[in-house]
């Protein structure tokens, strides 16, 4: 598969990057509050993603900036222009759609051109810019074929072409991965993260994928039911969620759900079958919050002080690591252990001690 080239994009084609501002916006669909009261700002060339589970609004927020959508209040500004009550034409905005939404029946060519034409461009000027976006992504020598006669790969790229042709000042990408298999998931998204800092382009990313968002964007806006529930890198994510939904959806996360007993520096955190944890003194733990930590924070060790008993319950050989699923009371936790050739493993019904990371676990509610 042949790669996007990235020196295809000519200095006269450079358009200077724009942030993108999201005030207080609201979306209904009679009784449903699809977006409540959303706010965002995203710097000028940054590679943002919105990223939540199905029904959470993300693909109606970017609906919204494209112009398909409008909203009962709030507004949205592109470098610092109100585009709230512009036509999706008169925006300067291009989005590449989950279905690609290529005509069946126009050449690869005709696609890429289409948008152009519509704007009247005078036809010199088309054939220009079609040409440099098709060498952009690596098609220009399928410039002549139908879409039926492409890989998903390769339709996926005719959409990005023909988005960039226009030149967008924001490009908005509608899970564009989604259609793809697994392998080529990989390399397209590596090679629109090379794309978009070669062009300096605003680039908003819709995914429910987390590894997606993770592995290519900047920064991230993790939303659930219609709000925005925490925006971040996708490292600060990962190790500072705000609460417990951001915690569970970026990574597998432990969650001991426990009573806290105590006061001061004598406190403890019983879970399910007496078992009492040590709180740690400079612990901020709120009325409700659970205690929160990731697989790989936790060891399998030999029994001693700061270790709780536990029975392995199930096993998962990942390649470099193998999760084993450990029962603690009447919790289930998951922990992370390096795999080096040779290893013995852990036999499913075993007891063994776990060493909770009491010190660095963190203390979430919803």
């Amino acid at each position: 598969m042949q790669r996007m080239n990235r020196a295809a994009w000519n200095s006269d084609s450079a358009i200077a990057p724009v942030g993108v501002r999201i005030e207080n916006v609201d979306v209904s669909y009679g009784s449903n509050h699809v977006l409540k009261n959303v706010s965002l700002d995203i710097s000028p060339g940054e590679f943002f993603a919105f990223l939540g589970p199905s029904g959470c609004g993300k693909t109606t927020l970017l609906r919204l900036i494209a112009g398909f959508n409008q909203a009962d209040r709030g507004r949205v500004l592109v470098g610092g222009e109100d585009i709230s009550r512009l036509p999706p034409w008169k925006r300067d905005v291009g989005m590449v759609f989950q279905s690609y939404a290529l005509w069946p029946h126009m050449t690869v060519w005709r696609n890429v051109a289409f948008g152009l034409e519509e704007r009247r461009l005078p036809r010199q000027e088309i054939e220009k810019r079609v040409a440099e976006a098709l060498e952009l992504v690596g098609l220009a020598h399928l410039a002549d074929r139908r879409p039926s006669q492409l890989s998903g790969g390769q339709q996926q790229r005719v959409a990005l072409a023909r988005t960039l042709a226009v030149r967008p000042k924001v490009l908005l990408l509608d899970e564009p991965l989604s259609n793809l298999d697994a392998k080529l998931r990989m390399q397209v998204r590596r090679e629109l993260r090379d794309l978009q800092q070669r062009l300096g382009l605003t680039t908003i990313f819709v995914t429910h994928d987390q590894e997606e968002a993770n592995s290519i964007c900047d920064r991230i806006a993790v939303m659930n039911d219609g709000t925005v529930q925490q925006v971040g890198t996708p490292m600060e994510l990962y190790e500072r969620p705000a609460n417990l939904f951001v915690a569970t959806f970026l990574g597998t996360a432990n969650v001991l759900t426990g009573e806290l007993v105590g006061s001061g520096t004598e406190r403890t955190y019983v879970i399910g079958e007496g078992i009492a944890l040590p709180v740690p003194p400079k612990a901020n733990v709120t009325p409700g919050a659970k205690l929160v930590f990731r697989p790989q924070q936790c060891q399998i060790s030999a029994s001693g002080e700061g270790t709780v008993p536990g029975t392995v319950v199930y096993r998962e050989f990942l390649g470099s690591t193998v999760r084993y699923g450990v029962r603690i009371g009447t919790a289930e936790i998951a922990v992370d252990t390096p795999f080096h050739a040779g290893d013995s493993l852990h036999q499913i019904g075993e007891v063994v001690s776990v060493k909770l990371p009491l010190g660095s676990a963190l203390w979430l509610s919803n």
